[in-house]
């Protein structure tokens, strides 16, 4: 057994990624029940538990990192653990629902006058990407010779300018790519953000509960960001009524209020449930039209 001063020299090595997903990130860790607290000219977050030291990284390096053993764990995109072609203890996915509603994807882009209806079209033309590896591999595996560049950023306009044939461009719906008078050839990869760990790391078995600790926590914070709960009390002879209406992830909680609470010679139940927030302004009159009364909503932190 390890001694109380060995357990509190051990410490969790923990990349958040720098940038469209640090926000919600940092959230999540308030939300999962770290208080997280970031100094606009530190890469060091400070974090209100001993046994976890955290880096702010960006998404395209992250992986790099875990692999190395720099960091033992970090939430990146699956895009960049693909792109950087390393193996990686996958521990879980997430859709951040307040940044995307769907996974982002990467897709083949041209110009909306190309003649160009598929890849093996572009055998000797030039590609531009930020997702240098994952497009080499891409077309090597088609058998398709291309040049492939690196592309610093506004890629979307290189293609649209005629400064390169084609590009390899991320996206969720499309729309600034046609907004950009380009159309998708073809789907080369969807991603998500992903919590990996190090192999190494993932043997350690303290170090294991700790990555799953977060992983847990983060998805029970995701899956409440978009369900609210309430309460509400209602007459016994109207509780069927009131349950037909309501969705919920189990049965709702039903229980009998104190003996005393009776209103015209009824019996009255209080009954408590998980919802979808957007469900509420429709649910809301029908429950009233059902017979509930003292209707509450109150948001939630996490749902596990």
């Amino acid at each position: 057994m390890s001694s109380p001063s060995a357990m509190a020299e051990q410490r969790l090595k923990f990349g958040v990624p720098k940038g469209s997903l640090e926000a919600q990130t940092l959230e999540l860790m308030r939300k999962s029940g770290w208080r997280i607290s970031v100094d606009a000219r530190s890469y060091l977050p400070k974090v209100d538990d001993p046994t976890l030291s955290a880096r702010l990284l960006r998404p395209q390096e992250m992986p790099r990192y875990i692999y190395d053993g720099s960091l033992d764990a970090g939430i990146t995109g699956h895009d960049w653990v693909v792109e950087n072609d390393v193996e990686l203890i996958q521990v879980e996915s997430f859709v951040y629902s307040k940044v995307s509603l769907a996974p982002t994807r990467w897709v083949l882009v041209v110009p909306d006058s190309s003649p160009v209806r598929r890849m093996e079209d572009l055998a000797g033309r030039r590609v531009a990407t930020e997702m240098v590896n994952f497009t080499r591999r891409v077309f090597a595996q088609r058998k398709i010779k291309v040049e492939v560049e690196f592309s610093w950023g506004a890629t979307e306009a290189k293609v649209a300018e005629g400064l390169v044939d084609a590009a390899i461009e991320v996206t969720e719906t499309g729309s600034s790519l046609r907004a950009n008078g380009l159309r998708i050839v073809e789907e080369l990869l969807t991603s998500t953000p992903v919590l990996v760990a190090n192999a190494a790391a993932w043997k350690d078995p303290w170090k294991q509960a700790k990555i799953r600790q977060i992983g847990v926590l983060f998805k029970g914070a995701l899956d409440a960001e978009a369900r609210v709960g309430i309460k509400m009390n209602c007459p016994r002879a109207s509780l069927e009524q009131v349950i037909a209406l309501l969705p919920s992830i189990t049965a709702p909680t039903v229980a009998p209020l104190y003996p005393s609470a009776t209103l015209k010679g009824q019996e009255w139940v209080a009954v408590e449930t998980v919802i979808s927030e957007h469900t509420v302004r429709e649910l809301f009159p029908k429950l009233l039209g059902a017979g509930a009364v003292g209707i509450i909503e109150f948001p939630l932190n996490k749902i596990i």
